[in-house]
């Protein structure tokens, strides 16, 4: 979600690195308070030492150790919709096609349009689209917890696990400490999402999300992260799905 805000950033509007590091500077001081924005910030302003940003001098093709791969194959297994770390995965085996996306940047045509609207406006959609997908991303994982749990007969402290993903983890954030109060309210809390702080910060941060996933689409710019956290969110508040078409198929 974080390479997605910063290639959105880069792509749609256009900002000079320095601007993109005072932007997580900026986000790094709210509810987005976390490891991965504050070292997002220092990487952006990091230069080599010819003076010059390294970022851009990055080979943009990544790897994995293979922590999501195992979350996204339990849930499969356990049958849990964790669909964003799913994609955070499929992204890293797409940017690992490096030849072969040199290859189709020359022939396959993407989009002419250009972005025309306000920017500042733009970044503060990105800032509340952030913050919901990464919302429906730890409700995601907490979902796929619960089902392992029922599963296995585990009794598990949600609010208790937060709190240690805080204590010492690459995710470590402010925003764990409202997990961890979500929990402490209701234990039997069936979804992160139903929380009434949650539902209330995520149904006013979801038209921004909106509009990132909108914009990203007419300009041509990869979003599958945030693109799917808007699409599990309209299909977890669907009262109807058509599924029962998928069922006569079948």
């Amino acid at each position: 979600l974080i390479c997605e805000a910063y290639h959105l950033m880069k792509d749609v509007l256009g900002l000079p690195q320095d601007e993109m590091a005072q932007v997580f500077d900026e986000w790094n001081k709210g509810d987005l308070d976390s490891f991965l924005i504050e070292i997002t910030r220092d990487i952006l302003k990091f230069k080599d030492v010819d003076g010059k940003f390294l970022l851009p001098k990055i080979r943009d093709t990544a790897g994995q150790k293979g922590t999501g791969k195992w979350t996204g194959i339990s849930a499969l297994e356990y049958g849990v919709p964790v669909t964003l770390i799913g994609q955070a995965v499929f992204a890293r085996c797409l940017s690992a096609l490096k030849d072969e996306r040199v290859k189709a940047s020359r022939s396959l045509a993407g989009s002419s349009q250009k972005f025309s609207g306000d920017k500042k406006e733009f970044l503060e959609h990105l800032r509340k689209a952030l913050y919901a997908s990464k919302l429906i991303s730890y409700a995601q994982g907490f979902m796929l917890l619960r089902e392992a749990a029922k599963v296995h007969k585990w009794n598990l402290n949600y609010g208790s696990i937060a709190l240690m993903w805080r204590g010492g983890c690459i995710i470590r954030s402010v925003f764990l400490g409202n997990i961890k109060d979500a929990f402490t309210k209701n234990p039997q809390l069936s979804n992160l999402l139903l929380d009434p702080y949650f539902c209330e910060r995520i149904s006013s941060a979801q038209g921004s999300l909106r509009q990132v996933v909108a914009q990203a689409a007419l300009l041509g710019v990869p979003s599958p992260a945030f693109s799917s956290a808007l699409a599990f969110y309209d299909g977890y508040r669907a009262e109807v799905l058509p599924a029962n078409l998928l069922q006569a198929q079948r």
